[in-house]
């Protein structure tokens, strides 16, 4: 994945790539499928297609290049907000809640927060299927007040809108990633929530709390990034008390497979001879079955949100790790273009996002 905002790093998935033997050739990304295995992988195992993404090296902007990205987004971020809440994109409502919490830290300063990361959090805290994915879960928590809470590895942005609105009493978060999970410490001390929520810098495998400590976990496009994730989901259930409720999002397509990147985000996984290491992967009915619904059962509500046009996902992925200009801003209107919801997994055209909600008994 791409980084979000002010999320945990990471996304996936494009249109308009020259295929040239067997590799989809972007503006100085490369996204290669290669069948079969790699050896030296700390990664799944099995036989679905696997595709290879060369990470570009991209010059940075300059002052005055920032300064007048700055300006543009201050202007054209409410207006394509504004467009996008006229037809009927989901999750808006996630975007006003960080502009309120944001908005006084960037007036005022945040010790340890970046004042980028306050000004993306106030004017463009999502970006692409983020939308579908906080806006479903978001109604699906709209009735209630968990009094406890874990979070695993989501973009931050969700368990601190839990916490902040009230839909959480105390709140644990887990994230591996040491510079990733300082931040969230940061903006947490800076939003005054400290006291009711905390940070853990651990895998959810070794997480130390004793079984049937929640009531609610959320995971959000995290399960995808672990190599063992039907292990993950035991551990995430064994948590869970009987009634509590389980909120999980993971890409999904019709038919399965993984990609293979050249950059190392997390630090976690060993690399190959080629410097690749596991990235993530795509779940179609059948690997949801059995990596997920053999641990849980089945869920009691799904959503299904994806690309109209195949590749449109990967297309814009690409722009994004190459375009240090990226117009974050267009966002929402994109979403509203090129996205839609299905009423199931098979049906998708290309890419998409799965949410699904289970409930332990």
């Amino acid at each position: 994945m791409v980084e979000d905002a002010i999320g945990s790093v990471q996304d996936r998935r494009a249109a308009g790539g020259l295929r040239l033997a067997g590799t989809i050739a972007f503006p100085r990304v490369a996204l290669m499928t290669i069948p079969g295995s790699r050896a030296g992988l700390e990664a799944p195992t099995g036989r679905m297609r696997r595709d290879y993404i060369r990470v570009p090296v991209v010059r940075p902007l300059g002052p005055a290049q920032k300064l007048r990205l700055a300006a543009q987004g201050l202007l054209l971020s409410p207006l394509h907000a504004a467009r996008a809440r006229r037809r009927g994109v989901p999750g808006l409502e996630w975007r006003r809640h960080a502009m309120r919490l944001g908005l006084p830290l960037l007036l005022r300063g945040a010790r340890g927060v970046p004042r980028t990361v306050l000004y993306r959090l106030v004017l463009f805290p999502m970006d692409s299927t983020r939308y579908f994915e906080f806006g479903t879960l978001g109604e699906w928590l709209a009735q209630g007040t968990a009094s406890r809470y874990l979070d695993v590895s989501s973009p931050r942005l969700f368990p601190l809108v839990v916490v902040d609105g009230g839909r959480a009493a105390e709140a644990d978060l887990v994230n591996p990633h040491g510079q990733d999970a300082a931040l969230t410490e940061a903006l947490v001390r800076a939003a005054g929530l400290e006291g009711r929520c905390r940070v853990h810098r651990w895998e959810i495998e070794a997480a130390p709390f004793a079984a049937g400590s929640f009531d609610l976990v959320t995971s959000i496009s995290v399960l995808e990034h672990i190599p063992r994730d039907r292990e993950a989901v035991g551990v995430m259930w064994r948590l869970l008390r009987t009634g509590g409720r389980l909120l999980l999002t993971v890409p999904c397509a019709a038919e399965n497979s993984e990609q293979y990147i050249d950059r190392d985000e997390y630090g976690l996984l060993a690399p190959d001879a080629g410097g690749f290491v596991f990235w993530q992967r795509f779940y179609d009915d059948a690997l949801l079955e059995r990596n997920v619904f053999s641990v849980t059962g089945p869920p009691s509500r799904r959503a299904v949100y994806g690309e109209r046009v195949p590749g449109s996902f990967q297309a814009n992925a690409a722009r994004k790790r190459s375009d240090p200009a990226y117009p974050f801003w267009r966002e929402p209107t994109m979403m509203a273009r090129e996205y839609s919801r299905f009423d199931r997994i098979a049906d998708l055209p290309g890419e998409g996002v799965v949410a699904l909600e289970f409930v332990k008994s």
